[in-house]
């Protein structure tokens, strides 16, 4: 049985705070304005479930830049410093006791040892065969996987399957993105 290292949720909150390391407070009012319009942008798109991770994602970071700049605004930081801040050691102990509890019911459930994978966030979006010219409705999923190959593989499952939409709609992946972290970023 698998367990997760990072929750989406958490890798967001990482995906930030490494951005915000060593901006000044006008830099991270910037990056909150930034994040707010993402957030709206984001509610106002096309009531769905497709439309959930990327709404989910952006609020993840709106709310964690807001935290950021109060932070700063609370400790003075002239830059932000992920060690200064209390509250990411604490999530940081959080996350680590959530994949002990994750890894022993795991290991509990199953008879054996789980498994820890270090899954990203990626957005599939398939549209029908010739949609892209068509003005077709694209549909978005996100979905955690270890690679973009896996997160192909586990989209074809899920829409692949009898009465599925490649079979009932003739949809293809036509883009993958590496959502969270952001592609390059290691962790």
């Amino acid at each position: 049985m698998s367990v997760y290292a990072y929750l989406p949720r958490e890798l967001a909150r990482l995906n930030v705070q490494r951005k915000a390391a060593g901006l000044d407070r006008g830099q991270v009012r910037e990056h909150v304005r930034l994040a707010q319009e993402h957030e709206e942008q984001s509610r106002s798109a096309p009531a769905g479930p497709t439309n959930l991770g990327q709404l989910a994602i952006a609020v993840w970071h709106c709310l964690e830049w807001e935290r950021i700049a109060h932070v700063m605004t609370e400790q003075q930081m002239p830059v932000y410093e992920p060690g200064q801040d209390r509250r990411v050691a604490r999530w940081e102990e959080i996350r680590l006791q959530r994949l002990s509890s994750d890894t022993a019911e795991a290991e509990q459930a199953g008879g054996e040892a789980a498994a820890v994978v270090r899954e990203r966030v990626y957005r599939i979006v398939a549209q029908q065969n010739g949609g892209a010219h068509s003005g077709a409705l694209a549909v978005t999923v996100h979905l955690m996987a270890s690679s973009i190959s896996d997160a192909a593989g586990r989209a074809s499952v899920i829409w692949g399957r009898q009465d599925g939409l490649y079979e009932r709609g003739g949809y293809q992946i036509t883009r993958i993105d590496q959502i969270l972290p952001e592609a390059g970023e290691l962790f």
